[in-house]
């Protein structure tokens, strides 16, 4: 810590050196990571075409791989994962009126600026997220609007997330989606499945992907979460569904000519990403296991709960919030030898989150817990 704080002392040239050696340790989201040396050769030597005219053989690739992958028929590459949930809501609910049913601490309620009301024009209901990360199907049911009363809008739509974020990672079962599309079926109601961590929930299960989507009418994948690519998301459903789709997807300014650049990155993450998950999932476990040993600290963590690459912990100390303590990570400091710096998520006063991607090693882990170790005792 004192060499941190000394830094400014230093004469420019050496002080940049210091910045330079610090090692930075960024565990905030899986969506921090940098290109590898072989994504980036993968992506400079795709073969590109004008996507809008459907045209890009890599990006054709891509949208057949992910469709394949989760049992659709067909795929379109968008930007982001937000845009591909805006693009099936707009699609599903295609006239005025309608509203969808949604968790209330989905990606789509807090993370999507309301875009399903702002752009779509659509009402949204909100569920209460049990711990879990499903919906409670009792309540689901009891909001789904009467059909023939022109006092509501229509209920059209359910949207679920896999894995669920801000529940900390948790993998939503086959056995709740086959009761989730029952009860969808009944009604007469589209399912849409958030899949922006779709892979974490298949590695976690040991299943493949297509296993967790089968019930679901479309289905959201993002490629720049657990495969590492810079930017994009795929959605998949029928061949009907995303020829639709690409109309919302032009009003929406996400049509993209030589885009293969980019979705070539995908098909890497696929490929040479995909299979290191499992690992992430082991380090994000292991952690969180180290964590729940300091409790004598002031941190509090159940592991049990850790069911992919991510967890929330709570800081409870008198004299430390999580924007403290987050603050103190942040700070250079000689751990075990090692400059480092350590980027975490804080939500809310008490509470942290902390995301493993395939680019924390191991090593990485034991520098968090040992910092952590000093700057609580």
């Amino acid at each position: 810590d004192k060499m941190a704080t000394c830094n400014d002392e230093l004469p420019p040239q050496k002080r940049a050196k210091v910045v330079r050696d610090v090692h930075i340790i960024d565990v905030r989201s899986d969506t921090v990571t940098k290109p590898t040396k072989g994504m980036r050769q993968f992506m400079t030597e795709a073969s590109v075409g004008d996507d809008v005219y459907g045209e890009d053989p890599t990006v054709n690739k891509l949208q057949e791989e992910v469709a394949k992958l989760l049992g659709k028929e067909s795929g379109l590459f968008v930007p982001s994962g937000t845009m591909g949930n805006l693009i099936a809501i707009m699609t599903h609910c295609n006239q005025r009126g309608s509203e969808i049913l949604v968790g209330d601490q989905s990606h789509i309620t807090i993370y999507e600026q309301g875009g399903v009301a702002q752009i779509a024009g659509v009402h949204p209901q909100q569920i209460k997220n049990l711990p879990d990360g499903t919906l409670d199907l009792v309540e689901l049911e009891a909001k789904i609007r009467p059909v023939l009363d022109e006092h509501f809008p229509v209920t059209r739509l359910i949207c679920i997330e896999n894995t669920q974020n801000a529940t900390g990672g948790r993998v939503i079962k086959p056995e709740y989606m086959d009761k989730l599309a029952a009860l969808a079926k009944k009604h007469n109601i589209k399912l849409h499945l958030d899949g922006g961590r779709i892979i974490n929930a298949a590695t976690a299960l040991d299943l493949p992907p297509s296993v967790l989507a089968k019930h679901a009418d479309s289905v959201s994948m993002c490629l720049s979460k657990a495969l590492g690519a810079p930017v994009g998301s795929v959605l998949t459903g029928s061949k009907e569904f995303i020829d639709q789709a690409r109309r919302a997807r032009k009003v929406l300014g996400g049509g993209m000519r030589q885009a293969g650049i980019l979705a070539a990155a995908g098909l890497y993450g696929l490929e040479h990403v995909r299979p290191l998950i499992k690992e992430d999932h082991r380090r994000t476990k292991k952690i969180a296991n180290s964590l729940a040993g300091m409790k004598d600290l002031g941190i509090q963590i159940d592991p049990d709960t850790v069911e992919s690459n991510m967890f929330f912990f709570n800081i409870f100390r008198q004299d430390f919030t999580a924007k403290d303590l987050g603050a103190k990570l942040l700070e250079p400091s000689d751990v075990m030898g090692r400059m480092i710096s350590i980027k975490t998520l804080i939500k809310g006063e008490r509470m942290m989150r902390i995301a493993v991607h395939h680019q924390i090693t191991d090593g990485d882990l034991d520098l968090i817990v040992e910092r952590l170790k000093q700057i609580l005792q």
